[in-house]
């Protein structure tokens, strides 16, 4: 089974369907399945998931416990899980209770929800967490601890923890974003307890809420390891290098026109073709009925079903082609900018192998991205939105819509879409080197030192150049509404360029602002767009002052692991500015053998910075006034070796 970005359309459970996979279970040949491991109790186990070294695979593993329930270990503590979602790739597990008579939760004493970083598991953006007895310091974190916050209609609401309405304060929290995704965390200098709830609405009364839980998602599992061939089923696979690994691990890759599924954890060939869209030839499209060996009553059983399936399959068309037509018509809506190139389905499919797993560069809360290379032999980044993400798909068109009208070096280049599937998919240009986060994180080779001054200092220009692009050139102005330093990326020459415009908005001409609902990543979220949902460039100029703390101090716009105060890097930088203490949060491989010059020029980076993050919009520069000031910081430092 593909990802959401495969070509093959979903198909709604149906008794037709289901006569047609039973007769093709009896009668045609398949591959024999990967070692799942057996049912715990009444719950199924699906693959990957592992409750022991001889099933699954082991890097997914869980517990089966001797009551037969199935239960999740954290780093410090262990959760029941409550469902399984084999094709979401998720489980939902059961958040700690409270001490009773108190507003603790019980696994206050390991600090909470910690998840094992290095292994394929993360917290979803689907969980609202509900934070129960908070401290006042919690005001000037990125969590909503407003009167109008849902904890407090579920505290008023919710017998169980009805010992929280002393509590001083309390908080809601959605998960994603900029936030750590393996950790929910519970502490006397923040909050002693908590709850979650998945796919939360809450416009629906307390009593209309789904039973606490938390969703935890696994990632696709690769191919399996293997020592020697003797690991691999000689019929299916060989074992070899993986390429894109670095200490030489080896893999059962699938043999021939076999592909590797995921989901089963098997090695297997399509032989069944219920949607044209994902199969390539005519043969396949045939295989229902040349391929059964189980004699004429089955044969004008499947002849039937196809014929069925064949009336199905032309209604699909023609919606597909309705819908292809009025999304071409929203793409060509682009008030006089050029039309982008509109690639077939067959075309993203061939560049991208299929959505190979091994191409998947990045996963958002818009969908998938992923490796394509084109006929031409162009190296390409294609974007999928989420299937049967409405919200998704409409943030992409806007993004087509909108990069169709720019031209600018410092802002990522679109060459084209697709858009006769049920969720559309963009082509951009390939930019070959991460992301501005991943330099700073040091998730590249070289860690941070392959930043330096210079470096930074040029990263900063090239961003204020693009977004000064959008604010004052572009006709109307555009607004990007989410930057940050994920969606700045960086070719090998260490240019920058701004890319994800799925959130962005065209300002009309006659209006000062755009009311909306706020929308972007917590940390780089401008507080008075929070507060009055009104949008202007100032606000992308305070997001672009949390980039600059972060290329001055290499840390996350968010991060629970300092200090509850500091939390939000905005305010931890704020105050060690008025202590006058900058220098202790500048990056010291920045401030090792730095010269006096560099120094200074660091301060005076700093000081544009919080010039960005002033609380009220007006006091702020605008974008073109950034920029002109980063190009004196980079002359003076750049008089520095003259000098020399």
């Amino acid at each position: 089974m593909k990802t959401h970005c495969s070509l093959l359309r979903p198909m709604r459970a149906s008794l037709l369907l289901l006569t047609a996979s039973l007769l093709l279970l009896t009668c045609a040949t398949h591959v024999l399945s990967a070692t799942s491991c057996p049912p715990c109790g009444n719950t199924t186990v699906p693959f990957p998931l592992s409750t022991t070294t001889s099933c699954g695979d082991p890097l997914y593993k869980i517990r089966c416990t001797s009551s037969g329930s199935l239960v999740f270990d954290t780093l410090n503590n262990t959760y029941p899980i409550e469902s399984i979602n084999p094709k979401t790739q998720r489980f939902v597990i059961q958040p700690a209770p409270l001490i009773p008579n108190t507003c603790t939760s019980t696994d206050k004493i390991h600090q909470g929800i910690q998840l094992n970083s290095t292994l394929p598991f993360n917290i979803t953006s689907s969980n609202t967490i509900v934070y129960l007895n908070c401290t006042r310091t919690l005001l000037q974190s990125p969590l909503n601890c407003s009167a109008a916050s849902a904890c407090h209609a579920y505290i008023n609401a919710t017998a169980s923890v009805s010992a929280c309405q002393t509590g001083p304060l309390c908080c809601t929290y959605r998960t994603g974003g900029s936030s750590n995704s393996y950790m929910i965390r519970v502490r006397d200098s923040g909050c002693s307890a908590y709850s979650s709830f998945v796919n939360l609405d809450t416009s629906l009364s307390v009593n209309r809420w789904s039973k606490p839980g938390l969703e935890i998602q696994w990632m696709s599992p690769r191919e399996t390891v293997c020592g020697s061939q003797k690991d691999c089923d000689a019929a299916t696979s060989t074992c070899g290098v993986d390429a894109s690994s670095a200490n030489g691990i080896k893999r059962c890759f699938c043999n021939g026109e076999l592909v590797w599924d995921p989901i089963q954890g098997v090695c297997s060939k399509k032989i069944t073709c219920f949607n044209p869209d994902g199969c390539d030839d005519s043969n396949n499209k045939t295989a229902i009925i040349a391929g059964t060996t189980c004699g004429v009553g089955a044969a004008l059983i499947l002849a039937t079903i196809a014929i069925l399936l064949y009336k199905r399959h032309k209604r699909i068309l023609e919606a597909q082609l309705r819908l292809a037509k009025e999304r071409e018509g929203i793409l060509n809506a682009s008030g006089g900018g050029k039309a982008a190139k509109l690639f077939t389905g067959k075309e993203i499919k061939k560049a991208t192998n299929d959505f190979s797993a091994d191409r998947l560069l990045g996963v958002g809360g818009y969908g998938e991205v992923y490796k394509g290379i084109l006929q031409d032999g162009t190296t390409v980044a294609v974007k999928c939105a989420k299937l049967g993400n409405p919200k998704g798909t409409d943030q992409v068109l806007n993004e087509v819509r909108i990069l169709c009208q720019v031209n600018h070096r410092n802002l990522v280049g679109l060459l084209g879409c697709c858009v006769e599937l049920e969720q559309p998919i963009l082509v951009y240009e390939f930019i070959e080197n991460g992301t501005l986060l991943d330099h700073l994180t040091g998730q590249m080779p070289k860690g941070r030192a392959s930043l330096n001054w210079s470096h930074r200092l040029r990263v900063a220009r090239d961003t204020s150049e693009g977004l000064a692009y959008l604010h004052f050139m572009a006709v109307p102005p555009i607004y990007h509404r989410d930057v940050k330093s994920s969606n700045i990326l960086l070719d090998f020459k260490m240019n920058a360029k701004v890319s994800d415009f799925g959130l962005s908005r065209l300002a009309q001409t006659d209006m000062s602002h755009i009311s909306t609902c706020a929308q972007g990543t917590l940390g780089y979220l401008d507080p008075e767009y929070y507060r009055n949902y009104q949008l202007t460039d100032k606000s992308d100029v305070y997001s672009f002052g949390v980039v600059l703390l972060e290329l001055l101090t290499s840390q996350k716009a968010i991060d629970f692991n300092r200090a509850s105060d500091d939390v939000n890097l905005a305010v931890y930088v704020q105050r060690m500015m008025d202590e006058e203490k900058v220098f202790d949060v500048i990056d010291p491989v920045l401030k090792n053998g730095a010269s006096n010059i560099e120094l200074d020029t660091m301060k005076a980076l700093a000081f544009l910075a919080l010039g960005c993050l002033e609380e009220k919009r007006q006091n702020r520069p605008s974008m073109k006034e950034v920029s002109e000031e980063i190009e004196y910081i980079i002359s003076i430092a750049n008089a520095k070796v003259v000098e020399k």
